[in-house]
């Protein structure tokens, strides 16, 4: 038995191939990478954001949690949209939402006016993405298709590298002296562009038994996603209020009521946003916990580094994006090397390896952190960085098919759409986490911090004939001064600690010694604070990546490939 969606394709498949069709992947092809672009460019903004818009880090934890929260809640509803009205006209939908909400977060002039135009991109996006594959499969014949999506991933792991890399340069380039602004507004014209070559190249196709879209069910599921996310990210700067907890103790509650309305869904004969019944199968179950506990680290890690190396360590935009290529490139070659060579023989091994890989570079990383501390440079990050890379390309790449492999042909479509909704989820809450592992951290290790740079204060007070009775006053009121700037949610306030003026027993003149000094070591102070918080998260993130592996247990020892 086929399911719906192959019995859609193959008579669209059958027609003579579409003279059209490579033009009409290159539309379609634009389209994915603008959309994985945003995913990765938007991190090395994070202090050009701060600074213009005046955001907090949880402003900027919703700036790119907001995304894929919006991504992962359409996601499956717009890939059945393109069944039932047409992939190509829910295609050129989805750019168009996608353009207008890239010139809103262009010209946005607050941090609610940028989260709000990040959400309606990340739905445009859950419109536009589903139709790309779909479109690729109903425009070519069979023995195309495998060069086709080979060329779509290729394009798919370049956007991913050249996002933090355009950022940067964006950003240090000022264009036009918009700062980060350029990073959306890019896609404007090449969205416009889209628009009309898709009206001119792409063929409509449409399903003949779509599955209906879940309304009920995406409410429910958004606004449990939404109380589960929203006191992650807003606790950390609102110091945990008590709604916080009331609110994550309701997501739970408003979770039950989804499954129990998904049941009766189905037992209706209706078209259930997630088919519960795959979780009948153990690999299925477990390949899916696997890929979210795995997007929460993927998540926590790329946006708690890209902190660490622009506010941390004071690195500009073009150093951080150029800092990551490692990764990626450790990425793509496992990816590349897992698939068409290393699970047709090794099978489950290959994902435990990647789970292997993933706890050694987090691991790694902490020892190059504390090995160079504030002195770390980019060439002591790229072997953690690789390794990290390896193990998280070995595992992206092959989780897909061991998880579907004991679930039915006719619901791999639907299995699917969860496992890649599964996916944005998982990174939502990853980037949410971020308060919670790593800035709750950050005033704990402010004294640390002077700690470091205490004997470079002192000897430069020295010098300046302030006695050491003095010094001991005026470090006092620094490590306050240090913790309260640590504790701030804005990273451009000064607390009014850090404005008080020198002890009692400084001279005028000497005061001025004493500004310039601890300006001059605050950097470095920073940067240990920084350094010693991501240490922690790094740690946290090892512990959650040494649970995805024992989740591995539960796939089956080969994966059983299904074509979706």
């Amino acid at each position: 038995m086929s399911s719906p969606t192959k019995e859609a394709l193959v008579p669209e498949a059958a027609d003579p191939p579409d003279p059209k069709r490579w033009l009409a992947l290159v539309v379609v092809i634009t389209a994915s990478f603008m959309d994985l672009l945003d995913v990765t460019i938007v991190n090395v903004a994070v202090p050009s954001i701060q600074s213009d818009l005046g955001a907090s880090y949880a402003a900027v934890q919703w700036v790119t949690a907001g995304y894929t929260l919006g991504f992962a809640a359409g996601l499956i509803t717009g890939g059945r949209l393109g069944d039932i009205y047409g992939r190509r006209r829910m295609l050129i939908l989805g750019i168009t939402g996608f353009t207008i909400a890239s010139l809103l977060c262009g010209v946005a002039t607050s941090p609610g006016m940028l989260i709000t135009a990040r959400l309606v991109q990340g739905i445009a996006s859950a419109v536009m993405i589903p139709q790309v594959i779909a479109i690729i499969h109903v425009t070519f014949p069979a023995h195309e298709r495998g060069k086709v999506l080979g060329v779509y991933g290729a394009i798919g792991g370049l956007a991913l590298v050249s996002g933090p890399i355009l950022g940067g340069i964006f950003i240090d380039a000022d264009l036009f002296g918009l700062d980060w602004r350029p990073i959306f507004l890019v896609n404007v014209p090449i969205g416009i562009l889209g628009i009309f070559t898709a009206l001119a190249v792409i063929r409509e196709s449409k399903s003949p038994n779509p599955m209906r879209p879940d309304v009920v069910g995406v409410i429910l599921a958004s606004a449990t996603i939404g109380m589960f996310v929203y006191p992650l990210v807003q606790g950390h700067e609102l110091d945990w209020p008590a709604w916080a907890f009331v609110m994550l103790a309701g997501s739970l509650v408003l979770f039950v009521v989804f499954i129990a309305y998904e049941r009766m869904l189905t037992a209706r004969g209706g078209s259930p946003l997630i088919v519960l019944s795959l979780f009948n199968s153990r690999s299925f179950t477990g390949g899916f916990s696997v890929n979210l506990l795995f997007n929460v680290g993927f998540g926590a890690f790329f946006l708690m580094w890209t902190l660490f190396m622009q506010i941390g360590l004071g690195w500009s935009a073009i150093h951080a994006g150029l800092t990551g290529i490692p990764f990626f490139v450790g990425m793509a070659a496992a990816a590349g090397m897992a698939v068409q060579m290393l699970t047709p023989k090794f099978g489950r091994n290959v994902l435990f390896a990647g789970g292997f890989l993933m706890i050694l570079g987090s691991l790694l990383f902490v020892f190059v952190s504390d090995r160079y501390g504030t002195d770390i440079s980019s060439a002591h990050m790229i072997a953690p960085l690789f390794v990290i890379g390896l193990g998280m390309g070995y595992v992206i790449a092959t989780v897909i098919d061991f998880a579907l492999s004991d679930v039915p042909h006719e619901h791999a479509g639907a299995g699917s759409g969860a496992f890649n909704t599964t996916q944005q989820l998982g990174n939502s809450v990853g980037i949410a986490i971020i308060g919670v592992i790593f800035l709750s951290a950050l005033p704990g290790q402010s004294s640390a911090g002077v700690d470091f740079a205490e004997p470079g204060i002192r000897q430069d007070f020295a010098a300046v004939g302030i006695t050491e009775q003095v010094q001991d006053d005026i470090l006092a009121g620094y490590r306050v001064c240090a913790e309260e700037r640590a504790e701030e949610t804005d990273p451009t306030v000064v607390p009014e600690s850090c404005l008080a003026g020198p002890p009692s027993g400084v001279s005028a003149a000497q005061a001025a010694d004493v500004e310039r000094i601890i300006q001059e070591h605050t950097p470095d102070v920073q940067a240990e604070t920084f350094s010693r918080a991501f240490r922690i998260g790094m740690y946290a993130i090892a512990g959650l990546f040494v649970l995805v592996t024992l989740l591995m247990v539960m796939m089956p020892k080969f994966a059983r490939p299904q074509e979706v």
